[in-house]
């Protein structure tokens, strides 16, 4: 069974278009086999069908996008012709308007790039992450048509996620691929993913002589060799070979699993560790605490400890920035409220412990008898240790902020 080809015109009055897919009937006398293959082969074609839409939507995407990034050079070479011819004074008045929000014809050069692709997908409730998937989808047909690996009648042959699968996997493996599909098989993931973990465990660098061998003859399996190669690709070199070589003197399946784990807590805890500001390099050697966690088998505890770190230096950014955003507000409030507003007074004077230098929250229910108060005292450098009423801190004081100190309190009611 397969779709029909169709072409269709609509931007006439008739915009009638159809795609017909035989459905059996349930109250059929088919047997089951008979019918979920019906119903197997009609799902089959509306993926291929849905394959080939996204491919062209893809195309789509790309034309609107280049076109937006064209166009937007194009004014802004105009932009800055015209910006010359100006006066001083028109250039003070069209930064004050783009400064309101808008974009002028004085000083195109202000546009935002690419604004006009992101408004088109707006305008048809498309994600950018959705649209850029697509956008990759058509790039890898494409670039598999100009390169000969298949022709525009074998995309029918792919299931939509074995297109996909097909499109990230290695050359060698997409050349393998596209001979079945010139044969006229049927391509599904499963065999797409068979044949990229067939070839990874038996040309990667990462493994070992003796795990080929046991993959070659079936003894181990090549599914436990992909997650494997993906973690330690990951990893600086003396690590994948630290790693190879505990491999290379067991190997079974159970030492491949542990491996493939502690590769993963490798590339977690070199990831977090170099985003740690308090870890000071010329204070903390990172390489050889990684090692004393392997021998001593905390690793999975190591990186979890440092990735840790990472998210409360993070909070920690997040709570001072909050902090000025709220003493702002606050101080706003107060000046545009008085005597005649009693309630916004009210609410002003609730969020106080918000405010202050030292916060105080409740974890858990302040009427239960485990409730416990957390206060946070606020104490800045260089600071009376009085709450702020600057402006709104910029991407240099949230820098600034990891160096602040904190002060917590836990008290248990």
């Amino acid at each position: 069974m397969t779709a029909k080809q169709f072409t269709a015109d609509i931007s006439g009055p008739d915009q009638s278009v159809e795609l017909e897919v035989s459905v059996p009937d349930v109250e059929s006398d088919l047997s089951d086999y008979e019918f979920h293959q019906q119903v197997d082969m009609a799902w089959q074609v509306c993926d291929r069908f849905d394959l080939q839409t996204d491919i062209w939507r893809g195309r789509i995407l790309r034309a609107v996008r280049d076109r937006e990034k064209r166009g937007g050079a194009s004014r802004q070479k105009r932009g800055g012709a015209n910006h010359e011819k100006q006066g001083e004074t028109e250039n003070k008045a069209a930064a004050a308007h783009n400064g309101a929000g808008h974009v002028t014809s004085a000083d195109s050069s202000g546009e935002a790039k690419g604004t006009g692709f992101l408004n088109w997908l707006k305008d048809r409730d498309m994600s950018k992450s959705r649209a850029y998937v697509l956008i990759d989808l058509a790039n890898s047909a494409d670039q598999m048509l100009e390169e000969g690996l298949i022709e525009t009648k074998d995309v029918n042959r792919f299931s939509k996620r074995a297109f996909m699968e097909t499109a990230q996997a290695s050359p060698e493996v997409q050349q393998i691929v596209s001979d079945a599909a010139r044969r006229g098989e049927q391509i599904t993931r499963k065999e797409v993913k068979t044949l990229s973990d067939d070839w990874i465990a038996m040309h990667s660098d990462l493994i070992p002589e003796s795990v080929r061998q046991k993959t070659a003859d079936r003894t181990i399996p090549t599914r436990y060799i992909t997650p494997l190669v993906k973690e330690m690709e990951k990893l600086p070199p003396a690590h994948q070979q630290t790693l190879k070589n505990e491999v290379d003197e067991n190997p079974d399946v159970a030492t491949l699993k542990q491996v493939t784990a502690e590769a993963k807590y490798l590339s977690r805890y070199i990831e977090a560790a170099s985003q740690v500001q308090t870890l000071d390099a010329e204070h903390i050697n990172l390489e050889l605490a990684l090692d004393e966690a392997l021998r001593v088998g905390c690793l999975n505890s190591a990186a979890d400890l440092v990735n840790q770190a990472t998210q409360l230096e993070q909070a920690a950014v997040k709570l001072y920035t909050a902090w000025m955003r709220i003493n702002k507000l606050a101080d706003r409030v107060y000046v545009d409220s008085g005597e005649s507003t009693p309630h916004l007074r009210a609410l002003l004077n609730a969020l106080g412990p918000l405010c202050s230098d030292l916060i105080e929250v409740h974890l858990g229910d302040p009427e239960a008898a485990t409730s416990r108060r957390i206060r946070l005292k606020m104490l800045l450098e260089g600071d009376d240790g009085q709450a702020p009423t600057s402006e709104p801190v910029d991407g240099a004081q949230m820098n600034q902020a990891m160096a602040m100190p904190i002060e917590v309190i836990h008290e248990e009611l």
